[in-house]
């Protein structure tokens, strides 16, 4: 990491000639609710979206604008996922961004549209109008915060990363802001991550390093076990930083893809420890599988398994959940050559020896099982590919955060 830099209190209005705004427009009670970005420069895009066959009304009409050349704004609304609302919400979806087109003087195309929160109920275009002529006329290069609090629904913070590196002789940032921390599930959940770079890169070479990035960190959180109608990742690139075009897959493309992939590694951390009701980021670590495919298939068993959850949530050392989870995972696998450790800033402690019980601490076990963050490491002793996958703990809050959602 001594070629990137994290920079603190930085976020995406920080990305040279990006600016951004977030206000209330009553979608909420109170709280932000609609936010505006955009880049005054023209910028590539890339983009993923959810798997969900069932795709909110923005995930359609993004598909089709993201072929586009140019983006230059994302409006995203949240406390309405408009998903589940037919003929209707595509409409309305298209009025988003083409409203927001007009105030900037773009063409609908140029702009991203995002939407989250409850599913199935019509949004209300004359609130969501008022919010995008607010939204627009507040653009600032001070409003990165307003903009990522704006996008949150049951997020606890604002969840922000941004980082600096050098291309040849040119200093270039990346900053992300993302929600995230209820119906998230490998392959993205109810999460929507921003990023906006000044880097001068190809479209065709922005797409594959989002895509490669996206396996490896997002697609290996899961909170709940769902997959949202409504996510995305998008990154828009607007060439500032004047570095030479990153046209080919050399040095200082393998430079920007290791940086891209440091910033969604730590937004996809974020949402996995904010989880709704979570106390307790969980890492896993899989060790020495026989494939890459059986290495993430155990890592993401693992971390969406309730009964570990719910044991992780009560600093019970259960590692009979773990290694079960493990066995009906569907990854290939010896049963009987699997180690597996609990660690973090309290120590290190092995649980399980070849697949079968060992003596250990369960005082030491316990303290390490109270902290805030747990590392899993399991040792296939089987291969050599290596996963890690993010999750958190199962509490009562969850329950009830799930229980009363629509009120």
């Amino acid at each position: 990491m001594d070629l990137i830099k994290v920079l603190k209190n930085k976020n995406i209005t920080d990305v040279p000639y990006f600016k951004a705004s977030g206000i209330h427009c009553g979608l909420k009670k109170v709280k932000k609710d609609l936010c505006v970005i955009y880049s005054e420069k023209k910028a590539v895009a890339a983009a993923t979206f959810t798997k969900n066959k069932v795709k909110a009304a923005p995930i359609l009409l993004n598909m089709k604008s993201i072929e586009n050349g140019n983006t230059q704004a994302i409006v995203v609304n949240s406390g309405n996922a408009n998903a589940c609302t037919g003929d209707d919400g595509y409409e309305k979806a298209f009025s988003m961004a083409k409203i927001t087109a007009e105030t900037l003087g773009l063409s609908p195309e140029e702009v991203i549209v995002a939407s989250t929160g409850v599913i199935g109920v019509p949004l209300p275009m004359d609130t969501i109008v008022t919010g995008i002529g607010m939204a627009c006329n507040s653009l600032s290069s001070e409003g990165g915060e307003d903009a990522a609090k704006s996008i949150m629904t049951t997020d606890t913070s604002e969840k922000i990363v941004t980082v600096e590196f050098n291309l040849g002789s040119k200093k270039a940032i990346i900053s992300a802001m993302a929600k995230g921390s209820g119906m998230i599930h490998p392959n993205m959940g109810t999460m929507l991550s921003f990023l906006a770079t000044d880097v001068n890169i190809s479209k065709t070479l922005l797409n594959k390093a989002l895509k490669e990035s996206v396996e490896d960190s997002y697609n290996m959180v899961s909170v709940d076990g769902d997959t949202s109608t409504n996510d995305m990742v998008v990154v828009l690139a607007n060439g500032a930083c004047e570095n030479t075009l990153i046209d080919s897959e050399d040095a200082n493309y393998q430079l920007f893809k290791k940086a891209l992939h440091f910033v969604n590694v730590e937004i996809a951390k974020m949402i996995a420890g904010d989880g709704e009701g979570a106390t307790k980021l969980i890492e896993t670590k899989v060790y020495n599988a026989p494939s890459l495919k059986d290495a993430k298939t155990c890592a993401k068993a693992v971390i969406t398994s309730s009964l570990v959850k719910a044991a992780f949530f009560g600093a019970d050392a259960n590692w009979g959940r773990i290694i079960c989870a493990l066995g009906y995972s569907g990854a290939e696998l010896d049963v009987n050559e699997i180690d597996i450790f609990f660690s973090n800033d309290i120590g290190t402690i092995q649980i399980c020896q070849k697949g079968g019980n060992i003596d250990f601490d369960e005082t030491l076990a316990k303290k390490i099982l109270e902290e805030e963050k747990i590392t899993v490491n399991i040792d296939l002793n089987d291969g050599e590919y290596n996963a890690t996958a993010w999750g958190c703990d199962l509490t009562y809050d969850y329950v009830k955060i799930n229980g009363s959602y629509r009120s």
